[in-house]
């Protein structure tokens, strides 16, 4: 497998440090840019557990891994973050007490309106409060290892909309883009309140976020596929071809927030050019995902949405 370069000069997959010794857990593992940064932390000697909502996809990940990178030690385990009991069943069986790398990859994406096994609108279900159920659940973990970090991938798309605290649910009125904006937004307040507790807990866990622009994935078809819209689809495929970057060029600004020296907490990274394409940058973001004061209302509706509260942060 070839070294995933940029077109530029800049970081690549050869810059990432030697991960031997560590354990990633990485969701949403089995296709995409969850693939990439599963493969490449265990090319690098990481133990890495593929946390997937298909335990079929996620054995073809795990099989297709185990061949690109020969010794390669990793593992699928079913996660299914569109239902609480599913990720209470995933922290559960987790059953080391050291965690160095949790990656909240997993995502979607402009679905037509649904709602998870809890009753969320799932697009916010999934996308925010399965992940921030996960990482309380698995925090205990990643604060009993020294340099361990939280990487949460949100997008540039945030820019869309900001959260509204009076409907995070989208129960009034449901837009699907504006859904999706609200929910990646949600991904980047998390990150700035998480990493904001986590200093004020004088814990040197790192908490950081990553965005992959536009990258070559299934998740521009997923929502046109479930409503039939084979035209839209169709379309989504060729922006894919024509203007996308691959999953693997996708996947370098998360595996920079993952493992690179010197990442600061609550760090946007993402492709250099205009957020589109190219090597790991630092990235752009909405001034709304930088107010200390919504990001703490959300991680208190988080908190009791989820009923996972983060104990260990709070003296």
């Amino acid at each position: 497998m070839p070294t995933t370069t940029s077109r530029t000069t800049g970081w690549t997959t050869q810059d990432i440090p030697d991960q031997s010794g560590r354990t990633a857990v990485v969701t949403g593992a089995n296709s995409g840019i969850g693939l990439v940064t599963a493969r490449e932390l265990a090319r690098r000697g990481a133990r890495v557990v593929l946390a997937c909502r298909s335990e079929a996809r996620g054995k073809e990940a795990e099989t297709l891994i185990e061949r690109q990178v020969p010794g390669a030690d990793v593992e699928c385990r079913q996660l299914d973050l569109a239902d609480l009991a599913s990720v209470r069943r995933f922290a559960e069986s987790y059953e080391q007490d050291t965690l160095d790398l949790l990656v909240n990859n997993a995502g979607v994406m402009a679905l037509p309106y649904s709602t998870t096994a809890d009753g969320f609108e799932t697009q916010f279900g999934v996308n925010h409060l399965g992940h921030f159920a996960l990482t309380g659940l698995l925090l205990p973990a990643l604060l009993n290892t020294p340099g361990a970090r939280v990487v949460t991938v949100s997008s540039g798309m945030h820019a869309l909309a900001n959260i509204d605290m009076g409907d995070l649910n989208s129960e009034r009125r449901y837009r699907r883009w504006v859904a999706y904006g609200r929910s990646k937004s949600a991904n980047l307040l998390f990150i700035h309140e998480l990493a904001r507790r986590l200093k004020a807990a004088g814990s040197d866990v790192v908490a950081a976020a990553a965005h992959p622009g536009y990258a070559a994935t299934n998740l521009q078809t997923a929502g046109v596929r479930m409503e039939g819209r084979r035209v839209a689809e169709r379309l989504a495929e060729l922006g894919n071809r024509v203007f996308a970057q691959s999953a693997e060029m996708g996947a370098l600004p998360t595996l920079y927030a993952a493992t690179a020296p010197g990442v600061r907490p609550d760090s946007f990274t993402g492709p250099r050019f205009q957020g589109w394409r190219g090597a790991p940058a630092p990235s752009w973001r909405a001034k709304w995902t930088l107010n200390d004061v919504a990001g703490e209302r959300l991680w208190v509706a988080s908190e009791q949405l989820t009923g996972v509260t983060y104990d260990a942060l709070k003296g």
